[in-house]
């Protein structure tokens, strides 16, 4: 009995150990999380036909994790092609010439106050506004330079992870203090909701870009393209997701006399591209992976504030563990313990 409790006691010792190194290692890398999340979404993703690969095709475990990297190189690069095509031209306009961007804006806070006949927007307000975008950008290009970096640390642990995958699984499972049918249910949770983020996501995001694009090529958007991509990123964004484009869009044509067309992209924006965002989640995500909206829109508001994009995968898979943790919970302990004879008092 006393030898049982001294193990008992070592065990937790060096349980507490390992969990102040980690939060330590942890706080440390903070800035690296959205990277190391990431190598753990594209495994999950990656995992199924990875082992085909090894195991049916019989290739290389080096040469199979390669060809992933290559496969992740070009997905992540045409966005970030796409991006830097088609947003740097624009700001740096709008940094050689700020006399213009300021009184270009200005022109068109004048013309839509003066047609709904109320001022909402002054001077100060678009010079303070310029101001603080101005202070931000220091900002922005030190979190492009953060994403740079997680992308290079996401695909080099994605690399090590996929090569010593079989490894990696069975010190995992053997690591996990549960049932053996929980550990499995952990594991398909995971996937599951990995799998309708990760992809389901980006994918609704691409369908809303193109649809929002077509709409702004048919009402005579100028740039359609870039309001087109930057359309399919905000669709990303739970709750207001694509508004933050169009809405201004529409003023924009207000302002400048294009009433009709204005009047056109409104109803298209609320009708059409709105209805197709609700149309793929309800097709696309319950195909995936059946998670709940409710569950969707939480975990992105809770991962996007923890984690930055990345948590927009992981803040649902955080919400979700949760309630699997409560349902193994309830299967290792609860339910164990209400099968028993209740005594009779």
């Amino acid at each position: 009995m006393t030898i049982t409790f001294n193990n008992r006691i070592k065990q937790l010792l060096i349980l507490v150990i390992l969990i102040a190194l980690v939060l330590v290692i942890v706080k440390s890398l903070h800035v690296f999380i959205p990277g190391i999340l990431g190598a753990v979404t594209l495994y999950i993703l990656s995992r199924e036909n990875y082992f085909k690969l090894l195991y049916k095709q019989r290739w290389k475990p080096s040469l199979a994790a390669f060809f992933y990297i290559l496969i992740y190189l070009l997905l992540f690069g045409i966005p970030i092609y796409l991006a830097v095509t088609l947003l740097s031209p624009k700001i740096e306009a709008a940094l050689s010439n700020p006399t213009a961007t300021i009184d270009a804006l200005k022109n068109i806070a004048i013309v839509v106050q003066q047609k709904v006949g109320y001022t909402f927007i002054s001077e100060k307000n678009i010079a303070a506004a310029l101001s603080r975008v101005a202070n931000t950008l220091p900002g922005f290009l030190n979190s492009t330079a953060n994403l740079v970096t997680n992308l290079a640390i996401m695909l080099f642990l994605l690399y090590h992870m996929l090569v010593n995958a079989k490894k990696m699984e069975l010190t995992l499972y053997k690591a996990i203090p549960l049932k053996d049918e929980n550990v499995d249910l952990l594991a398909r949770e995971g996937k599951k909701v990995v799998k309708a983020n990760a992809l389901g996501l980006p994918i609704i995001a691409i369908i809303q870009g193109i649809t929002a694009t077509i709409g702004y090529i048919i009402f005579g958007v100028p740039d359609w393209g870039l309001w087109g991509f930057l359309t399919g990123v905000c669709a990303f964004i739970p709750v207001v997701g694509t508004m933050i484009i169009w809405i201004p869009l529409v003023i924009y044509l207000f302002a400048i006399g294009q009433n009709n067309m204005a009047i056109g992209l409104l109803l298209y924006s609320i009708i059409v591209t709105g209805n197709i965002d609700y149309i793929a989640r309800i097709t696309i995500m319950k195909k995936m992976g059946d998670v709940h909206p409710i569950i969707t829109i939480l975990g992105v508001i809770v991962g996007f504030n923890l984690f930055g994009f990345i948590g927009l995968i992981f803040g649902p898979l955080i919400i979700n563990y949760t309630l699997v943790l409560f349902k193994i919970y309830m299967n290792e302990y609860v339910e164990e313990s209400k099968n028993e004879e209740v005594p009779v008092k």
